[in-house]
């Protein structure tokens, strides 16, 4: 059913709220039309995780070096567009369990708490719904989603439906998270790899150009972590190896 949201953030004379739980940990409820976007992005999850035996989902924390905090997963799905949102340079901000949304749809009083609150360098935000694939034709949930795309929409907000994106992409993307932290890093080398990266067309072929001041063991972790920074460009369509293709970021 259609939403019609004005900029009073009400549906047909009703209202739509949304409830996020400061960085202080304090619930706040608001007007959708007046949710801060920048105490959503520094906020916390506005559930509780629960963990318990038996349970089905994989829940942790990921430490994102876009935010430089942990960001809460539900999910190995979830954690799998977390780790794409950490890798993308465009993404600044990135929250998950953001809000919950509250109003009508219809006849029904409709509540739900989208997965993901990125904020781009642009300014521009995208709220993320991540579902398994066998879901993704569910009747409820696509009404869920069609609810929330409007609302999003009617703030000015890119709306996305993931349900996961090319294995080795997300493979190769998995394993590149294991460098970013640049402090855990021989500092000293990223100059000398960046400057062979111009010379060299491969992984293997950095190593090498260094491999008389250098072993391989420590210009690796440098490369890997020039890819996942952006400052190293590398087909990620094929399994990263030493024959990968790369050069150097504009």
């Amino acid at each position: 059913m259609a939403v019609d949201l004005d900029e009073t953030g009400t549906t047909e004379g009703r209202t739509v709220r949304a409830v996020y739980r400061q960085a202080g940990d304090q619930l706040v409820e608001v007007d959708l039309a007046r949710l801060s976007v920048e105490e959503v992005a520094a906020g916390q999850p506005v559930r509780e995780f629960r963990w318990y035996r038996g349970r089905k989902h994989y829940s942790g924390w990921y430490h994102a070096v876009t935010t430089g905090r942990m960001v809460a997963y539900e999910s190995r799905l979830e954690l799998a567009r977390i780790l794409l949102a950490d890798f993308d340079p465009g993404v600044v901000k990135i929250a998950a369990q953001p809000f919950q949304l509250i109003g009508p749809d219809g006849d029904r009083l409709r509540r739900h708490v989208p997965d993901l609150f990125l904020v781009h360098a642009d300014d521009l935000v995208t709220v993320v719904d991540v579902k398994a694939p066998s879901r993704m034709k569910d009747s409820k949930v696509i009404a869920q989603f069609d609810w929330t795309r409007q609302l999003c929409s009617r703030r000015g907000w890119a709306y996305e439906t993931w349900s996961g994106a090319d294995p080795t992409v997300l493979e190769n993307v998995r394993f590149l998270a294991g460098y970013r932290r640049r402090h855990l890093l021989e500092a000293s080398l990223v100059h000398q790899v960046l400057e062979a990266a111009r010379r060299q067309s491969t992984i293997g072929g950095i190593e090498a150009a260094l491999a008389a001041q250098y072993p391989a063991e420590a210009v690796r972790p440098v490369v890997l972590h020039l890819v996942w920074s952006g400052d190293l460009l590398a087909e990620l369509r094929v399994p990263l190896g030493r024959a990968t293709s790369i050069r150097a970021a504009a």
